[in-house]
């Protein structure tokens, strides 16, 4: 089948049927404007043409592609929905229309187009072959299957008669009833296979593995077995040992344990360092002992030939393999990995001093000795060192110290390695005493004596790298690691200094090695650590972080951008997360098309659950919710009400479209309850209460306060776990400080009040003294809080201490808590406001009427009244406290500290005045854009006047 075109046409030409002349040229000129993304060219160029042809499709539709790359989408779909009602069969107006329809993410609408196409044109394989194409987009699986095998009839080729029994088992795969897939779908497409297979008609390897994943799923292991061992087999031959790895597959589902052994001796006598056989072996010998499985007497062991049932055999078969090795061209790892791991299985079951495999603390030190230069080698002896009595651990790190090649100019100087093998071999060993937690033991002045050690180590490595590439590591890179991260204990245990030191040694690091990711995602997480959100996302972009990875540490970025301060970026970044999560569905349809077109069947089940897996990350749900609750602080009631800012976002109160409960425990408690809210706070008055629904929004809001008091009890049982976070898990979330410093207490009363002003609202101003002082009493308890909330807000965010610099990040993130807690309350009150002003214009018309100057006001009016002006006298202080923080951040002249330091030398000093420098721009730039929120949040206020 013809690969899809990447431009707008290609391959014009007479054979399209366009209308020549004039008319081909202008429709050439306006495609080759779209892709040269010229759009008002384009358009122009089409225009020009419609004037002589009104009635030219093609012309249009890129007149269409023009407008809605221009931000027209109205005018380009009911131009686009003029010309696909008239079904079109040119070749180049149902592609622009396929690529318009992609761009306006409508990719259904592509299906109607080629349906009727095909009615037109029943005998075009084209046609046919777009129409499979368009359903596959939309997961219209039953309509595969169908086109399918229309196209496989008009054009009897295989792949299209494979591409129906694929759709049949994607049917399987979505059913909702697992019956029904095993007792209708898979059987019906295992039938179509075994047609082709009775007629002969198996040609390609790809229909081969889709008969093999039929049975596999099916559960048929004997038939899949059959298939694979037999003639079909013989084609599986794209992959390396693809035949034997779907056979041993299967023994493993018929727990068929003499054949598994068999076939996984027979691989390693091949190949003695594939160390999933080695895996497989040892299961099955073990296997093959609790059985007490028996070789027969004369017939063959297995199908596979000889089978090892016995512990002595297999200690007999890893040491030929071991004595083999001696003999190979290169050295290989397995056979030595093999004795660790029988010894291990044997200590399991109590029985390895029988059988003298040796001490696997000289079998490691032999390892070290054989592959130490090697940087898999801490990596593989990491696995095994749980075999080491804890009490050997110092003498086995002194014995591998011992063999490796150091030399010492001096008696007193720390002893370098000569060459990049040693300097390897000294790495290992490191990396090992730190496993051992020999480091850990060790007491703070030994600590940082290691740490000098480490970094003086570093550096002398630096000479083996001169000639690296930007974009390759330096060989002692990790000697920077292990000093940050024996830093970053000593930071834990108070030691403040640390942090900076730390931070030093990492920018320090990435000048000589810019693409060390390791190096980024610790200053990530430290910045993020001191409150200092501005170098991160730098960092976090040079990364060049591909695809899943968007996913799986997209969360560093998301979680602290808006925490700090940083509203924009915040913005910014969860633009970025929610653009490659929206684009997975275009892309994963593209991939299973592409699995079509290539025959690759078996990628095709796994796109699908890569594409599930990706819809229900738990950072896409909360990337998400952050979006929208950064779009209504950042805009609601500022340039747009808080009843449109909700409605633009489609929010339903009732219906939370995230599983949250599959996802994940609650995992920021304050994010709930407030993207619904305004959907259910509107201007009412007394006179709308009988209206039908109404009544049903505070049932809504009720319902959803209930909610939020019980993932608030929730929050607060998994808070008093007092989980300690490592370093390098996930950050923990908002949720401490959010109980700690009020805001929870403050935005639930908040959201209680929204109950009695409804009630007011029901009821009217008579009779309603009661409500009225808990309205009033309300208020009062809000200011309250919110006064309190701002007193822990106070202080410095970076101070000066005995000599060194201390922050207090939990300074700002108090005062976001306040932007926030503040933006509720006014949601809050401009409801209020809207209730109550309909009131007062009523009596004020009363009063006219009965020209009366003493009628009594109500006292909510003035318990509104005297809020409001409580509310603005409060955040004026808040406004003018952040002034006098950016005045200290300013005045600030780190350049000027003489920090106590016990590590830096001289030369690296540059390094911390700049991380000084990043940290302290970071607050400043945090401070501002809180400042400017609360700014504009300060006018709302003087707004609320009724």
């Amino acid at each position: 089948m013809r690969a899809e075109r990447g431009g707008i046409f290609e391959g014009r030409g007479a054979h399209r049927g366009h209308l020549w002349c004039d008319s081909v040229c202008v429709c050439s000129s306006s495609a080759d404007y779209l892709d040269n993304g010229n759009n008002k060219m384009a358009i122009q160029q089409a225009d020009k043409l419609l004037k002589k042809h009104k009635d030219l499709h093609c012309a249009k539709v890129l007149k269409a592609i023009g407008l809605q790359r221009t931000g027209k989408q109205d005018e380009a779909y009911a131009l686009a929905q003029e010309v696909a009602a008239l079904e079109p069969t040119d070749d180049n107006s149902l592609q622009a229309l396929t690529i318009l329809y992609r761009e306006m993410h409508r990719p259904e609408l592509v299906t109607k187009l080629y349906e009727a196409a095909v009615k037109k044109v029943p005998n075009s394989e084209e046609y046919h072959s777009h129409l499979f194409m368009a359903y596959a987009r939309v997961g219209e699986y039953k309509k595969m299957q169908q086109a399918g095998m229309a196209l496989y009839k008009i054009v009897p080729k295989n792949p299209y008669y494979f591409w129906s029994v694929m759709s049949l088992i994607m049917q399987s795969i979505s059913a909702q009833d697992e019956n029904l897939s095993k007792t209708m779908f898979l059987p019906l497409a295992e039938r179509m296979v075994e047609k082709m297979v009775k007629e002969d008609k198996i040609e390609a390897e790809a229909e081969v593995e889709l008969y093999y994943m039929i049975l596999e799923r099916l559960e048929k292991y004997k038939e899949a077995l059959d298939v694979v061992r037999g003639k079909l087999g013989e084609k599986l031959t794209s992959e390396l040992q693809s035949r034997e790895n779907k056979c041993m597959a299967m023994y493993k589902k018929l727990r068929r344990w003499p054949e598994c052994n068999a076939l996984a001796r027979r691989l390693l006598l091949k190949n003695s360092d594939d160390w999933q056989f080695y895996i497989t072996y040892f299961d099955s010998v073990f296997q093959l002992i609790d059985e007490s499985w028996t070789p027969p007497a004369e017939e063959e062991h297995s199908l596979e030939g000889e089978v090892h049932c016995s512990i002595e055999q297999a200690v007999n078969f890893i040491e030929e393999r071991i004595s083999e090795e001696s003999k190979s061209a290169r050295p290989l790892r397995g056979p030595y990995l093999a004795k660790l791991e029988l010894i291990r299985r044997l200590r399991h079951r109590g029985c390895n001093d029988e059988y003298k495999l040796g001490d696997p603390e000289e079998l490691m030190f032999q390892y070290f000795k054989k592959f130490g230069d090697k940087p898999c080698c801490f990596t593989d002896l990491k696995v095994f060192v749980d075999l080491l009595p804890p009490s050997q651990y110092t003498k086995f790190i002194r014995q591998l110290l011992d063999v490796i090649p150091l030399a010492a100019a001096a008696e007193n100087e720390v002893a370098l390695p000569g060459d990049i093998k040693a300097l390897q071999q000294h790495l290992c060993v490191v990396q090992l005493s730190r496993l051992l937690g020999i480091y850990h033991a060790m007491e703070k002045k030994q600590k940082l004596a290691v740490v000098r050690e480490l970094m003086l180590r570093y550096r002398h490595g630096l000479e083996f790298g001169k000639s690296c590439l930007k974009t390759e590591l330096q060989f002692s890179d990790y000697y920077c690691l292990l000093a940050v991260h024996l830093l970053l204990d000593l930071w834990l245990e108070g030691e403040e200094a640390a942090v900076w030191q730390c931070l030093t040694l990492l920018e320090e690091g990435l000048s000589h090695s810019p693409s060390n990711a390791q190096f980024k995602l610790l200053l990530i997480r430290i910045y993020c650590r001191l409150g200092a959100f501005e170098p991160v996302s730098e960092l976090y972009s040079s990364l060049d972080a591909k695809h899943i990875q968007h996913d799986t540490i997209g969360y560093l970025l998301t979680r602290y951008a808006g925490s700090l301060g940083h509203y924009a970026a915040a913005s910014q970044s969860c633009n970025f997360a929610l653009r490659f999560f929206h684009s997975n569905q275009k892309d994963t349809s593209e991939y299973i098309i592409q699995a079509y077109k290539y025959g690759a069947f078996e990628k095709i089940p796994e796109f699908i659950a890569f594409r599930n897996r990706l819809n229900s990350s738990l950072h896409f749900a909360q990337v998400r919710t952050e979006r929208m609750l950064l779009d209504l602080l950042l805009e609601a009631n500022i340039s747009t009400s808080l009843e449109e800012s909700i409605k633009s976002m489609s929010l339903s109160p009732e219906e939370d479209d995230i599983p949250w409960k599959d996802l994940l425990e609650i995992s920021s408690t304050h994010t709930y309850g407030l993207p619904t809210l305004g959907h259910t706070i509107q201007p009412k008055n007394s006179e709308k209460t009988a209206e039908n629904g109404v009544s049903s929004k505070i049932d809504t809001i009720r319902a959803l306060l209930q909610q939020l008091e019980a993932a608030v009890d929730s929050g607060k049982k998994f808070l008093e776990q007092k989980i300690q976070y490592p370093v390098l898990g996930p950050p923990p979330t908002r949720m401490a400080g959010f109980f700690s410093n009020g805001s929870c207490q403050c935005q639930t009363s908040l959201f209680y009040l929204v109950s009695d002003i409804y009630e007011l609202d029901t009821n009217g101003l008579e009779d309603s003294a009661e409500i009225q002082e808990r309205i009033g009493n309300s208020f009062k308890s809000l200011v309250e809080r919110l006064t309190d909330l701002f007193n822990k807000c106070k202080g410095d965010l970076i101070e000066v201490r005995d000599g060194t610099l201390k922050t207090h990040p939990n300074l700002l993130e108090n005062l976001v808590f306040f932007v926030e807690t503040i933006s509720i309350a006014l949601w809050v009150s401009s409801y209020c406001d809207s209730v109550l002003r309909p009131f007062k214009s009523n009596l004020q018309k009363k009063k006219k009427k009965k020209k009366e100057s003493s009628v009594a006001m109500p006292p909510v009016f003035t318990h509104f009244l005297d809020y409001v002006t409580e509310l603005q006298t409060l955040t004026s202080n808040v406004i003018d406290h952040i002034k006098g923080l950016e005045i200290i951040l300013t005045a600030l002249k780190l350049e000027e500290l003489s920090l106590k330091d016990t590590l830096l030398l001289q030369e690296e000093k540059k390094f911390t005045k700049t991380v000084q420098g990043k940290v302290q721009s970071s607050y400043h730039h945090s401070v501002q854009e809180i400042g400017e929120l609360l700014k504009k949040r300060l006018e709302t206020i003087k707004k609320l006047k009724i």
